[in-house]
């Protein structure tokens, strides 16, 4: 994690092959107010569907971002592919380090249009931050938008 953490983060690089997105949020508390300096940690596959190689098992393609005084964050990236071979939807894997809680992993950001995600699989989400299905939208420019609020707390064990 870096040293200096901001509301805005990348996790791509310029380079980075495919469909530029902007996956942002809020962060509440239980009270429903908004969480400042909670950070959000976040990893994906590229445009081909996998995980390239990185310092660790989540690959290159990963950032961290801390809420500013609004609760809000935000990243740039890329639209993840599914994996290659497989029936699992899109997503963006999204964790959350809050103070004197430790990190925990919430419900992946995934793509309410992505044919992947069936029926069947939008029954079996736990919920984990606030069910995670988003609904990606594109602007004139060809730049993907998907708004991911988080819950601290809803649905995680031992909260």
């Amino acid at each position: 994690m870096p040293k200096d953490l901001e509301s805005e983060s990348s996790i791509v690089t310029i380079e980075e092959k495919g469909e530029k997105m902007m996956l942002h949020g809020t962060i509440y508390k239980l009270d429903g107010s908004p969480a400042t300096s909670i950070i959000v940690y976040a990893y994906q596959t590229n445009d081909q569907g996998i995980y390239p190689e990185g310092p660790n098992a989540h690959g290159k393609l990963r950032g961290w971002a801390m809420t500013d005084d609004h609760g809000k964050y935000s990243f740039i990236t890329i639209r993840p592919k599914a994996y290659p071979n497989r029936d699992v939807p899109q997503h963006i894997h999204l964790h959350i380090i809050e103070p004197e809680k430790g990190t925990y992993y919430i419900d992946s950001a995934e793509f309410s249009d992505d044919p992947l995600l069936t029926e069947r699989q939008r029954e079996k989400r736990q919920c984990r931050g606030g069910c995670g299905i988003v609904k990606p939208q594109k602007d004139k420019s060809g730049t993907w938008y998907a708004r991911r609020d988080i819950y601290l707390g809803r649905a995680i064990l031992g909260y």
